[in-house]
């Protein structure tokens, strides 16, 4: 093979630009690569797509085992699309949209019927999948409904209805009367119930927004439960030894009550004494300030008390002269 310094620069640049995009090709379908992807993909017709979105879980016996890929409309029904890893699909499987969570969260769940593995891209029919219903577009619905409703007019037509029908039996005419009675309570309600109406499903489109936050809170609080069970027995034993404790210590007292009755009684004279004298202690402990300056003052050169004594030696006079001392004899010999 010949040197790199010998072949031409443009097609070595050419060749490595090509495989630098070919790695990044590979590394954006990296989910759908045979061995280190996300699985086979299949698809699944449904009559409505329940609330089941993209990213959602595929579960198998409650195990979860690939994800949703896509949920599209195709015609007059939903396909969804979705990878499983890992796990065996029957060409008789069903697929059902089931909700995760009390707030709506849904998943995808397989269960794989058959005899013979389902080919990898094959729509499991509409006639063996099914979709849940969904509360909050119900509430939405619901609500909406409730506003168009003409109150004032049902009242009236109930009110006429009881009319029509004064002269019939008693039973039939208290029930008429009780409609009656009904819809005009409804009526007078009319503002209140819509109000509540709209802040109901104002609350279920919050917890739906709220969905992964409050299931986070609910399986943290699931761990922590799990966790007390699992030092049941510990805080048995802890309760235990606290009550035992308590048992003994009700018994130490009632024992020592005759020495602990005078010793507390003393306790509380001292306390009471600190108390009356409460001024002249704060007045020590302010006088007692300057005297630990200078106390340090004279100890805080060392080990040693460091003081002056003022007129100690008698000055010398200033008449009195004094006469230097004789020069250091040089000579050997003596001077």
């Amino acid at each position: 093979m010949r040197p790199f310094h010998e072949r031409s620069p443009l097609v070595i640049g050419a060749v490595g630009l090509a495989m630098l995009a070919l790695v990044m090709v590979l590394a954006f379908n990296a989910g759908s690569l045979p061995l280190i992807g996300g699985g086979t993909t299949y698809t699944a017709a449904f009559s409505e797509a329940g609330g089941l979105k993209p990213d959602d879980e595929v579960r198998i016996a409650g195990v979860k085992v690939g994800k949703v890929t896509g949920v599209d409309l195709e015609g007059d029904h939903v396909r969804v699309s979705f990878q499983v890893k890992g796990a065996w699909v029957g060409a008789e499987s069903h697929a059902d949209i089931k909700i995760k969570t009390l707030l709506g969260a849904k998943y995808l769940s397989v269960s794989p019927l058959g005899e013979r593995p389902l080919d990898a891209g094959q729509e499991i029919p509409i006639s063996r999948t099914s979709a849940p219903f969904d509360v909050v577009p119900a509430f939405s619905e619901l609500t909406r409904v409730a506003g168009q409703i003409d109150t004032v007019q049902l009242a009236r037509a109930f009110d006429t209805l009881a009319a029509t029908f004064q002269n019939t039996p008693a039973q039939l005419k208290r029930s008429l009367a009780g409609l009656s009675t009904l819809s005009r309570t409804i009526a007078s309600r009319d503002a209140a119930l819509r109000t509540l109406l709209q802040r109901t499903r104002d609350v279920s489109k919050t917890l739906a927004d709220r969905d992964t936050e409050l299931t986070t809170l609910l399986s943290d609080g699931n761990l922590l439960l799990r966790e007390v069970q699992s030092r049941r027995d510990i805080i048995h034993s802890l309760l235990r030894s606290s009550a035992q404790l308590a048992v003994q210590l009700r018994g130490v007292v009632q024992d020592n009550a005759r020495q602990l009755g005078p010793a507390l009684a003393q306790l509380q004279q001292v306390v009471d004494t600190l108390q009356r004298n409460q001024d002249a202690l704060d007045r020590g402990l302010g006088l007692l300030a300057p005297y630990l300056r200078v106390f340090t003052n004279t100890l805080g050169n060392g080990r040693w008390f460091d003081t002056y004594i003022q007129n100690l030696v008698t000055p010398v006079p200033a008449s009195v002269s004094i006469r230097p001392a004789p020069p250091a004899c040089t000579v050997p010999g003596g001077c």
